[in-house]
């Protein structure tokens, strides 16, 4: 016991040792050379995004439109393949399957991102994620000329598992390839990723475009075109320098990554000042970082519990419920099958367009103030929505108060709880433990949306409108952590954040 107790103030002395010199190194960083913008970093950030993030997020959105048309496939193609005739509950048991297998390879994705991440680097975790990604777009297109139902489903698991490793590790690989000034430009390129994906596929898929029954496969395989593009210079992508220097100790490599992305001469004192933080990280030598130690480690469950609480809350606060039945809510509403169809589009434009103002907030405000604003907002636009619909036959004005909520809610869920849940654990988390951290992160994430997928439908027939109310309160309880528990990150190296909340749920509220 007594050695067990001089080993814990031993490492919370290194610790803290570490967390003075890598202050003091900032500080003295200050005056140094600025990082630049470097073409390398542009590069591997941005192809990344595009690449990567981008299909995750077509993947997510492509089938809502044709999907009449792909059950209808499914049906023929079994009965022309196999003589198997399909009744109702089987074809809709089928298209299930074919739906939750993306949600299903995006939690055991999640589940190998953090051993691929370490025991490969994060450059290999991106290029698999391109791989999977790949290979997908591959079955989508050949599944209805091979009349090949497997195809379909096996396209379905492939990009589920890409979705899986691109949430768990894009995110940690941007922050590590950015110095601390870039990273709150650099932070929301993975959701603004996706966003960007769901609207591509929203375009494409129309059923005047490719979502009609003789090309909805193109319509799938579209995002390969993305992959291919921005794959084809990997060979120019860097490795994490921080993963090269405190995982592996492959120091030189480090040096020359950091001089590719810095655009630091080889004698700078600024290259000499972020290498000197990096070994005073790399002495903490009992740092956790598999699962079990990561969830056992008491220090680490408010940092653990934040990246549940934003990610899932992300999830269960309905903007895929939104999403994947907008169509129907617009015409409840009182638009026709085309205007609701258009209204759609233009709520992912909406989504799109206040997504891109995600890097603008970042940079100039702090993360807080964001969340507690977006987390707020969201919950009385839900509220005010699901009012409004359930009582939509009073007033004929009701139903354009219902489109404007909607949009409203788009709006103000980008400001923060769109793409902040995305990174948080990137700025909360040193090296050794973020990649395990940012995989439970990613499987809570998956695990929600699975939830919302399975019971929405369920529970808007037995409530109506009010099953929105669900979702409102989870924004309200997001918003009550984040003014209690969540410290702000903004500008702050995650050694520095991590004595604020060492102290798990004791922690003291964080005044900015």
């Amino acid at each position: 016991m007594e050695a067990s107790c001089r080993m814990d103030k031993q490492h919370e002395g290194d610790s803290l040792t570490f967390r003075n010199a890598a202050q003091m190194g900032r500080d003295s960083a200050k005056s140094l050379e600025q990082p630049k913008w470097s073409w390398t970093l542009k590069l591997a950030v941005y192809g990344t995004s595009l690449g990567a993030t981008l299909p995750v997020g077509y993947c997510t959105g492509v089938v809502n439109s044709p999907a009449v048309h792909m059950r209808a496939w499914c049906q023929e193609a079994l009965l022309a393949r196999y003589d198997l005739q399909l009744s109702a509950d089987a074809l809709e048991l089928l298209w299930a399957t074919v739906v939750s297998l993306f949600l299903v390879g995006g939690a055991v994705g999640s589940m190998t991102g953090a051993s691929i991440a370490n025991r490969f680097g994060r450059r290999p975790a991106a290029f698999i994620c391109g791989l999977l990604l790949g290979l997908g777009a591959i079955c989508f297109y050949a599944c209805r000329p091979l009349r090949s139902v497997e195809l379909l489903c096996l396209g379905r698991l492939l990009v589920g598992l890409a979705a899986g490793l691109v949430i768990a590790c894009m995110p940690m690989y941007h922050s590590e390839l950015a110095a601390l000034q870039q990273r709150s430009k650099l932070a929301p390129l993975c959701g603004l990723g996706l966003t960007v994906g769901v609207v591509v596929a929203q375009v494409f898929s129309l059923q005047t475009v490719l979502g009609g029954p003789e090309h909805w496969h193109l319509a799938l395989a579209l995002y390969g075109i993305f992959v291919l593009v921005c794959y084809a210079p990997f060979r120019c992508y860097p490795e994490s320098p921080k993963w090269l220097y405190i995982v592996k100790g492959r120091k030189v490599e480090a040096a020359q990554q950091l001089q590719l992305l810095r655009g630091y001469a080889r004698d700078s004192e600024a290259l000499q000042a972020e290498l000197r933080d990096m070994e005073e990280e790399a002495r903490v030598k009992s740092t956790p970082s598999s699962y079990a130690q990561v969830l056992s480690n008491p220090q680490l469950r408010l940092p653990l519990a934040i990246v549940f609480i934003y990610l899932g809350g992300q999830q269960l606060s309905g903007i895929n419920a939104i999403f994947y039945y907008s169509v129907s809510i617009f015409r409840r509403a009182g638009l026709s099958s085309q205007q609701a169809e258009f209204a759609n589009l233009g709520a992912g434009c909406t989504n799109l367009a206040a997504a891109m103002l995600g890097p603008i907030l970042m940079e100039r405000f702090n993360r807080r103030p964001l969340m507690l604003f977006s987390s707020f907002f969201c919950c009385v636009f839900l509220f005010l929505f699901a009012m409004l619909l359930q009582f939509i036959d009073l007033y004929s004005w009701f139903a354009l108060a219902c489109i404007v909520c909607i949009f409203l809610y788009i709006v103000v869920f980008q400001f923060g709880l769109g793409p902040l849940p995305f990174f948080i654990g990137a700025e909360l988390f040193e090296v050794a433990p973020r990649s395990a951290a940012m995989s439970l992160g990613s499987v809570v994430y998956w695990l929600c949306n699975l939830i919302i997928g399975m019971t929405f439908p369920t529970l808007q027939s037995a409530w109506g409108a009010l099953v929105f109310l669900p979702c409102s309160l989870t924004c309200l309880l997001v918003f009550m952590f984040t003014l209690r528990y969540v410290p702000e990150t903004r500008g702050r190296d995650p050694s520095e954040v991590a004595p604020l909340v060492a102290d798990g749920f004791k922690s003291k509220r964080p005044r900015h």
